[in-house]
């Protein structure tokens, strides 16, 4: 699985599945934000999965869905912002290829 480490304790993802959370808990992850909203493509595992996979591997696990092609908003950061200060790093992020996930990054933080 390929990952892109953002700073220390944040990565970004592609989707991920279902199988592939031991994988990211293996890696040291303790936390996973989801920024993909459900039904964004045909076939992509839903939210409630994710979280139930992350969940059972004893990770915390927030969805802050962020819609594809269209800026973040200050409302997207400041959602973030707080899911970020919801849960323990490191944090893994996903969307569809990632870009959205570190994108997001900076303008949460930007509001510590």
């Amino acid at each position: 699985m390929e990952f892109r480490q953002i700073d220390n304790d944040y990565a970004v993802s592609k989707q991920i599945t279902v199988d592939q959370v031991a994988e990211i808990k293996a890696a040291g992850f303790k936390s996973v934000i989801c920024n993909r909203p459900d039904g964004e493509d045909p076939g992509q595992p839903t939210v409630a999965e994710i979280k139930a996979a992350v969940e059972a591997a004893g990770m915390k696990f927030r969805h802050v869905p962020v819609n594809s092609g269209q800026p973040i908003t200050p409302d997207d950061a400041e959602r973030m912002h707080q899911a970020l200060g919801e849960v323990e790093g490191p944090v893994f992020a996903y969307c569809r290829s990632g870009t959205r996930s570190a994108n997001i990054y900076g303008p949460a933080k930007s509001l510590d």
